[in-house]
């Protein structure tokens, strides 16, 4: 079931009615069920899966809060993570690596069996959840005595299964304990994510959408400006689908008196690639890679060689994390992960110069104009490494930056000269709105600057937003793209 399909809203209204009229105790379990459902939909076998995972941690996390012997809680510990993270590596990777093997020709006529599996949607983001689950109790953060069915809500709430946040055990259980209230101001709010989500999805990411794959589809035919054109539309639709579906999820979960982890905040306004990662873009990701697998490696604690190796490894398995169904499984997500973290090496070789030009110069480090530049310039890093990430193949990344790179020169007068058609003047329009709104975000949520408009001007906003989710969304159950991840 997706958010945009109307089976989904018809479902939500039924949900809420129940979860009005069961008693506070019990809301949780009508949670639960309504997840079980949204999630089994349309592939009843999933929830095999899904109930797998969850029996696995909840075992392993029930043996650790109760075993005493190191040896003990260490194999229970290893046991879950090799089981979670374990089968999500398997269905991801498997079936490309033994057909790599194959294709090196290391081995005369080897043929290996093949899996035939791919995970089911959102596997990635409840693993990772489930895995924080684990790791908690095992460090001693959860006391691992909870009940099989908050923990079985844990890994399934259905607003963010798909797509996330990936939510921790640590702030979600602990609402369920002190019981589940929804209140008029966080039901308005919630009301205004959904809308707003929406809006990202349906008819800013999905109208881009169809621009994007058809130049990615022909990478060798079609033109350098309309390849650089879908370049920065990619930007944009990911931006729109990913967090738009995050807002959805957090809508939701107000509706239901629960909060969830905040996932983007307005990333592309960002004056650094560090800024990018660790603060704006897919934020419950990289505080996971930076709780469950930086520290642990030893962070920045342990010298500037090992720490830039630590960098390196969590984007690189980042890169491998980002691999799945959606642009298939390649080594374009490693080129990714590796360019991204070669430009944190970069920040951290060039902070302590910055620093110093910063003293010498404090009247320069703080202009507007300095600060737009580092913007501008942190979003075209983060564009080329779209590429990667979009491309169906090495050699189509390759030769999409071969074919920019080529007519970068002429592209003053290639502007003069080309035929935008009206679905690319739009969806330019789409993202002039989009940036406008989010540097007013920037400065004080709009939410917030509704709240205090006369009544006029505020109703006007919501029925001006209603009206072009009707005009122009595209309401064909296109999936979004982090559920194929």
């Amino acid at each position: 079931m997706l958010f945009t399909s109307l089976d989904f809203f018809i479902f939500l209204p039924l949900a809420l009615l129940v979860f009005a009229i069961a008693p506070v105790a019990q809301r949780w379990a009508v949670l639960l069920l309504a997840s079980y459902v949204f999630y089994g939909y349309l592939r009843p076998f999933n929830l095999v899966y899904l109930g797998a995972v969850t029996l696995v941690i909840w075992g392993c996390g029930w043996g650790l809060g109760r075993a005493t012997q190191k040896p003990m809680r260490v194999a229970l510990f290893v046991l879950g993570l090799i089981a979670v993270l374990g089968s999500l590596t398997a269905f991801k990777f498997y079936d490309f690596i033994a057909g790599e093997i194959e294709h090196a020709n290391l081995f005369a006529n080897l043929k290996l069996p093949r899996l035939g599996i791919t995970a089911p949607a959102g596997y990635s983001f409840y693993v990772f959840s489930a895995a924080s689950y684990l790791i908690d109790i095992y460090v001693g953060r959860l006391s691992g005595k909870q009940n099989l069915g908050q923990v079985a809500l844990f890994t399934a709430y259905f607003p963010k299964i798909f797509a996330g946040p990936i939510e921790r055990a640590t702030h979600f259980l602990p609402q369920l304990l002190s019981g589940l209230h929804a209140d008029p101001v966080r039901f308005a709010l919630g009301l205004q994510l959904i809308g707003w989500g929406l809006f990202k999805k349906v008819v800013i990411a999905d109208n881009l959408a169809p621009l994007v794959d058809h130049s990615f589809k022909i990478v060798a035919f079609a033109p350098p400006l309309e390849l650089l054109i879908s370049t920065y539309f990619f930007a944009f639709q990911i931006y729109c689908d990913f967090s738009g579906y995050t807002d959805i999820a957090l809508g939701i979960s107000s509706l239901f008196g629960l909060t969830l982890m905040e996932n983007f905040r307005r990333p592309y306004l960002s004056r650094s690639t560090a800024e990018f990662w660790a603060e704006r873009w897919h934020i419950s990701l990289g505080s996971w890679f930076r709780d469950y697998l930086y520290i642990p490696l030893g962070g920045s604690r342990a010298g500037t060689l090992r720490r830039a190796i630590n960098v390196m490894v969590v984007f690189l398995v980042s890169g491998l994390w980002h691999a799945g169904l959606g642009y298939g499984v390649g080594w374009t997500f490693l080129v990714w992960g590796a360019l991204n973290g070669a430009y944190q090496w970069a920040g951290l070789a060039t902070r302590g110069l910055w620093r110093r030009v910063g003293e010498a110069l404090p009247r320069v480090a703080a202009s507007a104009w300095l600060r737009v530049l580092r913007i501008v310039i942190t979003f075209h890093l983060i564009l080329l490494s779209w590429v990667f990430f979009r491309a169906g193949s090495m050699h189509d990344a390759l030769l999409v930056l071969q074919k920019i790179g080529a007519r970068l020169t002429d592209l003053p007068h290639l502007l003069t000269i080309y035929p935008f058609s009206a679905e690319q003047l739009t969806g330019f329009g789409l993202i002039a709105f989009l940036l406008v709104y989010e540097i007013v975000d920037e400065r004080r949520p709009v939410f917030q600057r509704l709240a205090a408009a006369p009544v006029a001007l505020r109703w006007g906003a919501y029925y001006l937003g209603i009206f072009a989710l009707l005009l122009f969304g595209r309401w064909q159950a296109k999936e979004f793209i982090y559920m194929q991840f």
